[in-house]
């Protein structure tokens, strides 16, 4: 995985040179083939280990299930006892512990193993229990499901010699354990020494300990109490019911004098129980799941031994440094480097799709720093490892801390970082101005991305290769800048494009087979998040089936009160908890670890079906009876299908090495697998063979044998798949990460293969985008990714860590807040008219129906926005008219009513329950949810609509990311700026204030009877003043700090006032008497 000490200078390239360098892969070597004696356990993966006699331990006598002595003994204790393959009961070996049922063996099966001292002096042990979990966390009944690192799986008994083998071995077991029975008892008598000391028992005694504890499960699904959860569920169903009703209340009994206006109302309730419905299905199994940091070290980095975790690919992306401060993205960079994993399975690529020589500098700088802060925040273990935000912790830095160095190297270190920002700012304030020539660099050559628009790709290595040490000597992970190639006329996808260039370049660099991707102000806050993703990717069982992990994102420098309810806790805590009990929550755009082999296209593995049992108790004639057509004709379609034995074809494998259904993929060639003869190797690719070139295809395949022939246009489909790069190729058949053998050998090679890789014409007429990595169409790619991966019937999975694996910056300014959310809607309605719309998508899928619910709520919530602006303005009408949108209310009705609204409270609470939501959180989601839906979301269906049919393209502008001011850390919460979002709310309020001052006007002009129905109208005004409240402070600004509801109430009550004061009128003075009228008649 190293590229040598290319770090001399920038690698700059263009799709225009005349030249490309394709570089081959070498063949590997044949691997080596495991012997026969040596058996991999179906359940856990590791070798089955010999007994004490030095025979090989075979758990099963009856069909040779090869099963490891631990799991052995879990599926006596804790299991069914019985062996996974032929359900039959596992008989007691020697040196077993007795469990119940053993008796009904009868007493030439026991070796009285616990009342009688063995050969060997240890102890009894008790069987450690450890977990066999499934893909969802639960132990399987009666199910056995294989999992584990190798490829191959059992679809049936041992055949042939192997199979002979084990069961002649099996024939002499009788006679041996009679031989040790004889041994115990005369040790028992004192004839026979034991030659291992008590020392060495405690030792072995230790180690088996160990090894129990690592063939524990890396994770668990912690399921909610069902006394927290049963409620919840029935309170839903209670709630369906009465909305039912309800529902049928408002339909049946129309308001006669206010048509419009009822018919209105109808419609846009119907939608939001059509809405709610969507949104409240998914949360019905929430699930929480937690790790074992120490069981993962444990199986994979124990100390003494060689570190197997799995390399990993971080990704950061920005792409205008002035509105994404480069301090920001430095600290970002370097908590990634800081990370606790080994470093040289870590490495960082940035990419930069603004060209920028500031932030070119910048990661010089950051190199540099990086020297001295990565060894530091490892010495003393300091959490967060981003500077910025370690050093500006309102905590004691103190606690826990026993070094003595500790407080001067802090005082060094802190103030070496003040010396790095002040040279990052000189290098913004550098930046300000450009130059008529164009930048140059310190070499004196001119910056190749002078032209944001028109410029080659640019790769730069700066850590991770020869000579890159840190300040005490140790190796730092791979940092690299990446700025993809741009040309005019090109489409570049904006950030999706930018992603599938870093996963193309980080697999002819590094290849590691998962990918974290970072925005540019998200940094590491917890060191050990990685770690905490690997728990679930590296899982025997689980791993091989998951596309991603998703962390929640959590964030810094947002107001106390959480104003415009950026922290999204409601969605992150409870619907994205509810997802991960169906099939994986989506994915949310950063805080991800992906599996490279999800992004390239591929179907997750399946375990291959058992064949069906046949009998031989019937003549084979009559077979078809007996096995339900499984004759001559069962025989002649399989024939006819397949082509039989002889030159047939076998069965497709994908690159997992699972059996799966054959696409129209594969018959091109693009699913990554080759068919041939059995003697060919059982139709698989193998994984590292050499890289073809395009010259080889084209020249015939005259010279080749059938499976050659078969791999060579298997290549050519690759390269209509994935692109013309014989090196990207070959790293994607290495499933486990990795160049492939002898690409490493010339480091200048693999740098000019990459900036191939990143040209702007690469992806022309292949499937990047379309199925491969993330996917085009839609400005937000993460939604669209992730149900693509979940469509092929990936899974994903959830990870809440107690310390938050990630902290980024949100806009707490009400203009950006709106236009974030506005972009996020704008992607959801694109994905709304697109072919990948869920209402349609991918039915023949292995999607499910749960999931489908909720992207289909990720999509549609944006049409919510008019049925409430509607909602939002009837109050309004309702006062300004003095009708109302409901008739008389008889008893009947008002429990419908009351019901309804106790549903909803009670819904609120038990949901805020079990999710430990705060009230506060849950009521800023509920106020900005009408803010949204009444401004950003409404713009974003109609530029929707102007996109896709009457293609006018929207330009949006990146969030600005705060860098931090001590002065005034909420100085943004009360900057006014102005925007056409925010007149539809302000609309509302004005409207609504007008609406209860003439109707509180019109009760007091008409008397007592009049304030009855008031009230109702009253009531509807009030609760959208009261969710739009939020939006008001943010309109008013700071307003020399006098609060906003002062002001709000004063306009309110002095209006009110006024009209009661007019109504007195107390200054004029009455008549008494008769009140005497005008008759009309002239006198």
């Amino acid at each position: 995985m190293d590229t040598g000490s290319v770090t001399g200078g920038l690698a700059a390239g263009s799709h225009m040179r005349d030249e490309l360098h394709v570089m081959r892969a070498h063949e590997e070597p044949n691997a080596k083939v495991r012997s026969a004696d040596v058996k991999t356990c179906r359940v856990c993966a590791d070798e089955v280990g010999m007994r004490d006699d030095g025979q090989p331990f075979v758990a099963c006598a009856e069909c040779g299930f090869p099963v490891c002595r631990p799991c052995y003994e879990y599926e006596r204790s804790d299991g069914t006892q019985c062996c996974p393959q032929c359900n039959t009961r596992y008989k007691r070996h020697k040196g077993c512990p007795r469990v119940e049922g053993d008796e009904e063996e009868g007493a030439e099966m026991d070796d009285f193993e616990e009342e009688f001292p063995v050969k060997s002096p240890k102890k009894p042990h008790e069987p450690v229990a450890f977990d066999v979990f499934s893909e969802n966390g639960e132990q399987p009944a009666q199910k056995w499901r294989t999992g584990g690192h190798t490829l191959s799986s059992f679809t049936g008994s041992v055949a042939g010699k192997e199979l002979e083998a084990e069961r002649e071995m099996e024939g002499s077991m009788e006679w041996k354990d009679r031989i040790d029975k004889w041994k115990t008892k005369q040790e028992k008598r004192g004839k026979l020494n034991h030659d291992d000391s008590d020392d060495d028992d405690d030792k072995n005694e230790d180690e088996y300990m160990l090894l129990a504890e690592a063939r524990q499960p890396l994770w668990r699904k912690v399921p909610i109490p069902s006394s927290m959860i049963n409620p919840y569920r029935i309170v839903i169903v209670l709630r369906l019911v009465v909305l039912c009703f309800f529902l049928k209340f408002r339909i049946t009994t129309p308001a006669m004098d206010a048509v419009p206006l009822w018919l209105a109302s109808v419609i846009c309730e119907l939608w939001f129980a059509f809405s709610w419905i969507l949104d409240q299905l998914p949360k019905w199994a929430p699930v929480t799941r937690e790790t074992y940091l120490d069981r993962l070290a444990l199986r994979y980095d124990r100390d003494g031994e060689a570190c197997r975790l799995s390399p990993i690919d971080f990704f950061v992306s920005t792409v205008d440094p002035l509105k994404e401060p480069p301090i920001i993205t430095a600290n970002t960079v370097l908590s990634i480097l800081a990370v606790d994993y080994p470093v040289d399975r870590v490495s960082c690529y940035v990419s930069d799709d603004g060209a920028s020589m500031l932030l070119f500098d910048t990661l010089s700088e950051t190199a540099e720093f990086a020297r001295r802060w990565v060894p530091f925040c490892k010495k003393f273990a300091v959490e967060p490892r981003a500077p910025e935000f370690y050093f500006s912790q309102k905590i004691d830095y103190l606690k826990d801390k026993v070094q003595p160095t500790f407080v001067k190297e802090r005082r060094a270190m802190k103030r070496e970082y003040e010396e790095f920002k002040v040279r990052i700012n000189a290098l913004v304030a550098k930046a300000q101005k450009k130059p008529e020539e164009g930048w140059v660099m310190q070499d004196g050559t001119p910056w190749p991305g002078n032209n944001t628009r028109d410029h080659p790709g640019m790769i730069q290595v700066y850590l991770g290769s020869q000579g890159a040490l840190d300040v005490e000597g140790h190796e730092l992970p791979r940092l690299v800048y990446v700025s993809r190639e741009k040309r005019p006329g090109y489409n570049h996808h904006k950030k999706a494009g930018a992603m599938n260039a870093l996963v193309r370049v980080s697999a002819v660099l590094t290849n590691a087979p998962f990918i974290l991707n970072l925005d540019c102000d998200h940094y590491v806050n917890n060191s050990k998040a990685v770690r905490e993703a690997m728990c679930f990717l590296m899982d025997p069982q689980l791993g091989k089936k998951l596309c991603y992990v998703q962390f929640p994102q959590r964030f810094d420098g947002i107001d106390r009160h959480d104003r415009y309810a950026n922290r999204n806790v409601v969605f992150f805590d409870i619907n994205m908890k509810g997802l991960d009990g169906i099939q994986g929550p989506v994915y949310v755009g950063t805080g991800c670890v992906f599996n490279r082999q999800a992004l390239y296209g591929y179907d997750p593995p399946r375990p291959e079906k058992r064949p069906k049992m046949t009998c031989d108790c019937w003549p084979s004639w009559c077979c078809c009876c007996c096995c339900f057509g499984g004759g001559k004709r069962g025989k002649a379609r399989k024939d006819k299908k397949g082509g039989g034995a002889d030159g047939g074809e076998e069965p497709r494998r994908g690159l997992l090495g699972f059996y799966r259904k054959r696409s129209k993929k594969d018959r091109l060639g693009g699913g990554g697998s080759v068919a041939g003869s059995k003697k060919g190797g059982g139709g698989l690719y193998k994984k590292h063979q050499r890289a073809f070139e395009l010259e080889e295809i084209e020249e015939g395949l005259e010279g080749y044998d059938e499976l050659e022939r078969a791999s060579l246009m298997s290549q050519k489909s690759f390269e209509k798949r994935f692109g013309q790069s014989p090196v990207f190729i070959a790293s994607t058949l290495v499933e486990d990460g990795g160049l492939p053998q002898g690409a490493a050998a010339d480091p200048a090679a693999l740098i000019k293969e990459a900036i191939h890789v990143i040209s702007c014409g690469y992806e022309e007429k292949t499937e990047w985008g379309k199925e491969i990595g993330w996917i085009y169409g839609s400005v937000t790619e993460d939604i669209l990714t992730g149900f693509k991966m979940h469509c092929r019937g990936w899974k994903s999975v959830y990870c809440t860590p107690t310390r938050p694996a990630f902290k980024g910056s949100a806009p707490i300014n009400l203009s950006d807040r709106l236009h974030q959310v506005l972009r996020w809607a704008l992607g959801s309605v694109e994905i709304f008219m697109s072919r990948h719309c869920p209402l349609w998508y991918a039915y023949g899928g292995r999607l499910k129906w749960l999931e489908r619910f909720a992207y289909t709520n990720t999509i549609v919530y944006p049409f919510t926005s008019i049925p409430l602006l509607a909602y939002c303005t009837i109050p309004a009408v309702c006062l300004l008219t003095g009708k109302f949108i409901i008739p008389t209310l008889n008893n009947l009705a008002s429990i419908w009513f009351i019901a309804l609204f106790l549903s909803i409270i009670a819904t609120s609470v038990l949901e805020l329950r079990w999710s430990g939501v705060s009230i506060e959180d849950w009521w800023r989601n509920e106020q900005f949810w009408v803010i949204g839906g009444v401004s950003a979301h409404l713009f974003a269906v109609f530029q929707g609509f102007l996109k896709v049919l009457g293609g006018v393209d929207t330009s949006f502008t990146v969030t600005s990311k705060a860098a931090g001011d001590e002065a005034d850390a909420f100085g943004d919460l009360y900057l006014f700026k102005w925007t056409t979002l925010l007149v539809p709310p302000t609309t509302l309020i004005i409207i609504n204030m007008v609406g209860i001052v003439a109707g509180v006007s019109d009760a007091v002009n008409n008397g007592y009877g009049s304030w009855g129905p008031l009230f109702g109208k009253l009531f509807f005004s009030f609760w959208v003043i009261v969710h739009l409240y939020p939006f008001l402070k943010g309109l008013m600004g700071r307003q020399n700090r006098t609060p906003t509801i002062v002001v709000l109430w004063s306009i309110l009550l002095a209006s009110i006032f006024s009209l009661v004061w007019v109504r007195i009128d107390p200054f004029i003075p009455k008549a008494k008497g008769p009140i005497l009228k005008p008759c009309g008649v002239e006198c």
